[in-house]
């Protein structure tokens, strides 16, 4: 089968930061899936992987968590899916990864994809749908429902793509109001289109922003990138015994900027359950489920902003370089492989 990987860690402009290559098809076991994978998208995980895990001499490591595609084989334990279904998820950080062909993963993290879009357009979702979802009433422990909630969301990073469906999950399944962070004009008009009640620029003093809104206190903070530059504002907006909840990999934290305000700190990764085979772990395939249903129905909507193409090294080394580049908005995905020159 073809595939993409890596066996150094290069910069992305390097001839072999990622390869083309093809290797063997592997038998699901247990309650492994095997799927044919129709589409793509890519995550920072994917450079950042990349940069800061090279494989062992000799192995190609393949990269990619989010896919979309067809089941094509079932271990011997499987109970929720069947050769021929559809579907979409995020994978695991523990094994190779949905750039290739063929892609085996456990049946408790995935989801049916949702009926209303295409292979490309479900692509998109799952990585950064599980990610908001658990951030939000996880972690944060937002109850979910359209009552009043005298409270504000602050999402810093709202165009990107995990700020992407939490903004729509926000607006859409709770009653805080909805405050997005975004740099640029498009961006924050990205924001707006999601759903955000209002915008700020993270390139500016975010204090004086938010006091000019005259919002409600913001409790919930939902820190999705740079949170090295911003904590420290974000600890001086953030209201007394609120919720601070961050995904990234700040080098720099100090949680003591928390304390005077009694805030709690909490830290999102989707790949938890799969990594460390939580009892739980079957809450993803329902999670997925769920959003399916939502966008189904109408109520959330899917993340793609370009598709770059078929998978293939040289068009995702440009999604990697997009990416990088901390100017990407929503979701990029790749559909497809190229058929085999004769």
């Amino acid at each position: 089968m073809k595939a993409v990987g890596y066996q150094k860690s290069l910069p992305i402009d390097s001839k072999d930061a990622l390869i083309d290559f093809e290797t063997a098809k592997s038998e699901p076991k247990a309650r492994d899936i095997r799927v044919a994978v129709k589409a793509i998208s890519v995550n920072p995980v994917d450079y950042k992987v990349r940069k800061r895990a090279a494989p062992p001499a000799g192995e190609t490591k393949i990269l990619g968590y989010d896919a979309a595609g067809v089941v094509d084989a079932v271990g011997p334990d499987v109970t929720l899916f069947k050769p021929g279904d559809e579907v979409f998820y995020a994978g695991s950080i523990q094994r190779q990864g949905t750039n290739s062909e063929f892609h085996l993963v456990d049946e408790r993290i995935v989801g049916a994809k949702p009926k209303s879009l295409s292979f490309a357009q479900a692509a998109a979702l799952p990585l950064t749908s599980i990610t908001a979802w658990e951030l939000l009433f996880d972690r944060l422990g937002v109850a979910p429902g359209k009552s009043f909630d005298p409270r504000t969301l602050l999402i810093v990073g709202g165009a990107g793509g995990v700020g992407s469906i939490l903004i729509q999950l926000a607006r859409r399944l709770t009653g805080l109001t909805v405050v997005a962070t975004a740099s640029r004009p498009e961006s924050q008009k990205w924001c707006l289109d999601l759903g955000a009640h209002q915008v700020i620029d993270h390139s500016k003093p975010m204090k004086e922003q938010i006091d000019k809104l005259k919002v409600y206190p913001v409790a919930l903070v939902a820190s999705l990138t740079n949170t090295e530059q911003h904590y420290k504002a974000l600890a001086d907006i953030i209201a007394p015994q609120g919720k601070f909840g961050l995904i990234d990999d700040p080098q720099e934290f100090t949680f003591s900027v928390f304390k005077g305000k009694a805030v709690s700190v909490h830290w999102e990764s989707m790949f938890t359950r799969s990594s460390f085979q939580t009892p739980d772990m079957i809450g993803q395939h329902h999670l997925l489920n769920d959003v399916a249903d939502l966008i189904d129905k109408g109520v959330l909507r899917t993340t793609l902003d370009q598709a770059f193409g078929t998978i293939n090294a040289a068009n995702l080394k440009r999604a990697h370089a997009l990416l990088e580049s901390g100017k990407s908005r929503g979701k990029v995905v790749l559909e497809g492989w190229q058929a085999a020159v004769r």
